[in-house]
C-alpha cells in the first residue's frame, strides 16, 4: 500500500555531484522522518543523514557532513539527498527509509526503498 521510489543514482567521477530522490506513494496519512541509509559491499548498512517533518531538523553522519544536504518537499512525500564532492568510499548502495503512517493505520510503521546504486570512480 505504500512505496518509497529512489532515483537518481548513476556513475560519477569523483570530485562531482549527484542528486539522490525518493518519492513516496499510496494510502499515506502522515510522513513522520526520512531517512537515507547506504550499504556498501560487504559492509552493514549505515545512516547517512535523516530529515524531520516538525522543524525541518536535521542529522547527518559525520563521513557525509558538509558534502551531503538532505531536504524534503512534504507536498510531494518526496525526499532528496544533494551529494556533492563525492569520494570513491561513497560509493554504495543508497536505500531510503520512511516512517510512515496510513490511512488505514495511524501508527507509524518504517517503509524501505528498494535501493539505488551510486558508483564514484577515481
Amino acid at each position: 500500500q505504500v512505496q518509497l521510489v529512489e532515483s537518481g543514482g548513476g556513475l560519477v567521477q569523483a570530485g562531482g555531484s549527484l542528486r539522490l530522490s525518493c518519492a513516496a506513494s499510496g494510502n499515506i496519512f502522515s510522513i513522520n522522518s526520512m531517512t537515507w541509509y547506504r550499504q556498501a559491499p560487504g559492509k552493514q548498512r549505515d545512516m547517512v543523514a535523516s530529515i524531520f517533518a516538525t522543524g525541518g531538523r536535521t542529522n547527518y553522519a559525520s563521513s557525509v557532513k558538509g558534502r551531503f544536504t538532505i531536504s524534503r518537499d512534504n507536498g510531494k512525500n518526496t525526499v532528496y539527498l544533494q551529494m556533492n564532492s563525492l569520494e570513491p568510499e561513497d560509493t554504495a548502495v543508497y536505500y531510503c527509509y520512511a516512517l510512515i503512517a496510513t490511512v488505514d493505520s495511524r501508527g507509524y510503521r518504517g517503509y524501505w526503498g528498494q535501493g539505488t546504486q551510486v558508483t564514484v570512480s577515481t
